[in-house]
C-alpha cells in the first residue's frame, strides 16, 4: 500500500500548481482522501477532502484550490490557483476508511511522503 505525491515546486504568487497523489495496493475511490499541509514550525492542517462525490475545503483555500480524482488512474489531484506565500508548506495526501468527514490527521491510515510547495517571487 503506497501513496506517492508529485507536482510540487517553486511557484510565483498568484500562480498555479497541480499536485498529484497516486495510489498503489488499494483503490482510492473506496477511501476518503485528504490533502494536508505543514509549514515550518506549524501543525499539520487539513486543506481538502475528497469523499465519494463530495469535496470539502479549509476556509483558507476555499475558492482557490480544487480537489478531484481520476479513478482510472487511481489518482487524486489538488489544483492550486491564486497561490499565496502563506500556502508554502509540505503537502501530504492521506487516505482513510471509515465513517464521517474528519480533518483529524490521526485517523488517516495511509500517508504519502510529501511534496514541497514554495510560493515566492
Amino acid at each position: 500500500v503506497q501513496l506517492v505525491e508529485s507536482g510540487g515546486g517553486l511557484v510565483q504568487p498568484g500562480g498555479s500548481v497541480r499536485l498529484s497523489c497516486a495510489a498503489s495496493g488499494f483503490t482510492l475511490d473506496s477511501y476518503d482522501v485528504a490533502w494536508f499541509r505543514q509549514a515550518p514550525g506549524k501543525e499539520r492542517e487539513g486543506v481538502s477532502i475528497h469523499r465519494g462525490g463530495s469535496t470539502y475545503y479549509a476556509d483558507s483555500v476555499k475558492g482557490r484550490f480544487t480537489i478531484s480524482s481520476d479513478n482510472a488512474k487511481n489518482t487524486v489531484y489538488l489544483q492550486m490557483n491564486s497561490v499565496k506565500p502563506e500556502d508554502t508548506a509540505v503537502y501530504y495526501c492521506a487516505a482513510r476508511s471509515g465513517w464521517g468527514v474528519t480533518w483529524d490527521p490521526i485517523v488517516y491510515e495511509y500517508w504519502g511522503q510529501g511534496t514541497q510547495v514554495t510560493v515566492s517571487s
